[in-house]
């Protein structure tokens, strides 16, 4: 143990958030301590955002080569060469991996100490180091970025199955031949279908009346009519009681109306919700309250109940997206650095579900603005009517918007469509200016692009009044 080092900035956890508020701060002439346990850059680079998008690209080549013939392309049989998949993927994470680190080494007033921190009292931190050895390190404002790991729920036998977990799964090194999921969110949906692409039969086990649960219905189900059509079993409103493992064979008990009393397969990928990385913190030492779950309990500048100390990032428990932790940060920056008053109320958070195609979403859902009493006009169009979709020949998939009917403002929209994300990235910004559809209905996109569809999307509305009315009043 060796004697207390003073900073004026203790930072737990080098993710999108802390890595780059750790940074800044620095920049600004204070020294800062960045706390890491295991590798620079947080669950985005290192097992969720960079290395599932390298191998769902690599999933998509493979479903386009086995469409060529719709193209008038002649192909062979297509094969995949998982290991290869694999080394792609860590070549790309160990990339940027390697460029996080050297943006945090390259400052002189940054020292990035490596190990498990744990709070000792409000302004002190313990940290047994990687390489032996503890630290002790002190300052008067402390950042806890430590994010979130794969829950796994309380299923009679799990703990005596080799189940996956969405780091693990992407460390096979061969395709499976019946890969179950369980858990129909975003994790389950992209290795789901990415793993179907590669060349296994996949089941997705999921207890919601539709995947995506916060969806609409119509939405999740549009999406639920792509992935059946890809060869993917969909088992809603089914729950895994037990699960057993065999000479190499997963079964899995269910309960379900519609559902077998038991399936089998190769490999279990557990995608049942994640868990904050808070039970080694000891946060209560710093008198940090947590909520019934250990996620960090913070108010709208990111302040938690200790003076002194703020968390930022999935261990808030808000929406579990890298833009959410690095504006986050950016909150955070406005307030200490510029003397701003930015906060967390009332940001537009948008996000994409990288299925192919792609799922973009902003704002409210129909069924959550109806429960709000809100007077709402929906507009929906199916992507057979995208001039630009039928070109390419991507048509899967349907867009729709929610209109507040007495401002014709944009109040949320869901683009399930070949790029959804980035056409859904105009209705944001439509969003975020305040615009009216009117403006949209009329503007003259470029052709044929995907974004010249919201013309259509919009075309027939009746919008009533206000449509004439600006942003600027």
């Amino acid at each position: 143990m060796t004697d207390p080092v003073s900073y004026d900035l203790i930072v737990i956890g080098a993710g999108q958030g802390g890595g780059p508020l750790a940074g800044t701060v620095a920049e600004d002439g204070h020294d800062v301590a960045l706390l890491e346990r295991r590798h620079v850059g947080g669950t985005c680079v290192n097992r969720g955002c960079t290395p599932t998008k390298t191998m769902i690209a690599s999933a998509r080549v493979a479903h386009l080569a086995r469409r060529a013939g719709d193209y008038g392309v002649e192909t062979g049989d297509v094969s995949v060469d998982l290991q290869a998949v694999r080394q792609r993927k860590r070549d790309i994470v160990e990339s940027f991996r390697a460029g996080s680190r050297s943006s945090v080494e390259a400052k002189s007033s940054l020292d990035l100490i490596e190990g498990d921190g744990r709070f000792v009292d409000a302004e002190t931190v313990a940290v047994d180091l990687n390489d032996g050895g503890r630290r002790t390190l002190t300052a008067n404002r402390i950042v806890i970025n430590t994010g979130t790991r794969p829950a796994v729920p309380p299923i009679d036998g799990l703990d005596e199955v080799d189940f996956l977990t969405s780091t693990s799964i992407m460390e096979l090194g061969a395709v499976p031949g019946h890969l179950l999921i369980l858990g129909g969110g975003y994790i389950g949906l992209e290795f789901g279908q990415m793993f179907r692409r590669f060349g296994a039969e996949v089941t997705i086990i999921d207890r919601g009346e539709h995947v995506l649960g916060r969806e609409d219905a119509d939405v999740a189900g549009a999406l639920e009519d792509i992935l059946r059509e890809d060869g993917i079993r969909l088992l809603n409103e089914t729950s895994v009681t037990a699960v057993e493992e065999t000479g190499g064979t997963i079964t899995a008990h269910l309960e379900g109306d519609d559902a077998p009393a038991r399936i089998t397969g190769d490999e279990l990928l557990v995608a049942a919700g994640r868990r904050p990385n808070t039970d080694a913190l000891n946060p209560g030492a710093a008198g940090v309250a947590t909520t019934e779950q250990g996620y960090v309990q913070v108010d709208a500048r990111l302040a938690t109940t200790a003076d002194g100390i703020y968390a930022i990032g999935d261990v808030t428990g808000g929406p579990a997206f890298t833009h959410v932790s690095y504006d986050d940060y950016r909150v955070l920056q406005d307030h200490w650095l510029h003397g701003g008053d930015r906060t967390t109320e009332d940001r537009l958070i948008a996000y994409t579900l990288f299925t192919d195609p792609q799922l973009g979403r902003v704002g409210l859902t129909e069924k959550a603005a109806r429960s709000r009493g809100l007077d709402v006009t929906v507009a929906q169009m199916p992507m057979t009517r995208v001039a630009r979709a039928l070109e390419v020949d991507e048509t899967r998939g349907l867009m729709k918007a929610v209109i507040d009917s007495t401002t014709n403002r944009l109040l949320g929209a869901a683009v399930l469509g070949i790029e959804g994300g980035e056409v859904m990235s105009v209705l944001q910004t439509a969003m975020m200016g305040d615009l009216p559809v009117d403006r949209l209905r009329g503007a003259p996109f470029a052709h044929p692009t995907l974004a010249e569809s919201l013309n259509n999307l919009f075309a027939g509305l009746d919008l009533g009044p206000a449509a004439e009315r600006r942003a600027d009043g």
